[in-house]
């Protein structure tokens, strides 16, 4: 195995190990109670990592055992990996730009406005046809009673950093006026009319907030907090693979130049 070689194998198992970092980031979103009831965010990131682990595997058979065939595809394969890669971490920064969160007094938790978050999110995530299915997933899944679980007394709750999902979906907006009787059971808003999801509060278990606008804003920013930390790990991964790709191609042109050199001295060229 040449030296060009030797160098490619090497940059194509550093290439290999930054796929880890991505798919391990894939799988912890897809894990999410928020992921879990939404396909759009689920799986696209592990789907890359595998598939960017699997062209660094042929890379590095084809550089550790001189199957030109094979580097020339692995080169080519990367290439499209490597620009998917950056068109799924730019659009999810587009889309995950705007923030609908806003302080409330006397709380350690934010609340959420729909309107704040991009409109591609609004259309796609929590419109009325997918809304449906996510709200049954949501109150299905046990994001809520974690809720009634971990804080007991008022001030406690109040104090709590919880995530945008259970601000939204668990409790009615502050601006209701409700009386804490536990994180998912209020009673006797005093300002009813303050906001349209004053209204479609209910302390059934299996409704609370879920058809609330707060709750659908509280699902986007539970998914633009998820995919802001995804984000470094892809930047810092995208980085790394640009590197050890352009190294490679010139690792390979070099193993070709090698090759021709080695057939010129023995004659067949």
């Amino acid at each position: 195995m040449g030296v060009s070689n030797n160098i490619t194998a090497i940059l194509n198992f550093i290439a290999l190990l930054a796929s880890i970092p991505i798919i391990v980031a894939g799988i912890w979103l897809a894990s999410k109670a928020d992921n879990e009831c939404t396909h759009y965010f689920r799986w696209p990131v592990v789907i890359l990592g595998v598939l960017i682990l699997l062209v660094c595997l042929a890379g590095f058979v084809g550089a550790y055992w001189n199957r030109q065939g094979l580097l020339a595809f692995y080169l080519i394969c990367m290439a499209i990996l490597i620009a998917l890669l950056l068109i799924l971490l730019v659009f999810a920064f587009v889309v995950t730009r705007s923030d609908g969160a806003y302080p409330v007094q006397g709380r350690g938790y934010k609340e959420y406005r729909l309107d704040g978050f991009s409109q591609w999110l609004r259309d796609h995530v929590t419109n009325s046809k997918n809304w449906g299915k996510i709200r049954t997933c949501l109150a299905d899944s046990d994001v809520c009673a974690r809720l009634t679980q971990n804080y007991m007394a008022a001030d406690q709750f109040y104090s709590a950093h919880i995530s945008p999902l259970q601000s939204g979906c668990c409790k009615p907006p502050t601006a209701c006026g409700y009386t804490y009787v536990n994180p998912t059971l209020w009673l006797n808003p005093v300002s009813p009319m303050a906001d349209p999801d004053c209204l479609l509060w209910n302390n059934d278990q299996s409704q609370l907030c879920y058809n609330c606008n707060s709750c659908k804003a509280g699902l986007l920013g539970n998914l633009r907090k998820e995919w802001r930390k995804v984000n470094v790990i892809l930047i810092v991964a995208v980085v790394v693979l640009i590197w050890v790709y352009l190294i490679a191609c010139s690792a390979f042109k070099n193993a070709q130049t090698e090759e021709l050199f080695r057939r010129y001295k023995q004659g067949w060229v």
